[in-house]
């Protein structure tokens, strides 16, 4: 199976959009931040793909990874 597109959640004037990378339009446009990530993992989780949260200034602050990544974190518990 293909991964489908990371799912970026990013400010929008009537609040924060879920968005297909590469895509113009938002998938969803919400209110509250937590609520666009919250649609956005489980989209990412259905296509395998991975989520960017970006901040109020754009840059991306958070993110996960739902696919099969190449360079998984090393737990050092």
């Amino acid at each position: 199976m293909s991964r489908g597109k990371n799912q970026h959640v990013v400010k929008h004037p009537d609040g924060w959009a879920v968005k297909g990378a590469g895509n113009s339009k938002a998938t969803k446009v919400t209110s509250t931040q937590k609520e666009a990530i919250t649609i956005a993992e489980e989209i990412a989780r259905n296509q395998k793909s991975d989520t960017k949260v970006h901040g109020r200034d754009g840059k991306i602050r958070a993110g996960n990874s739902y696919g099969n990544d190449p360079y998984p974190p090393k737990d050092m518990k």
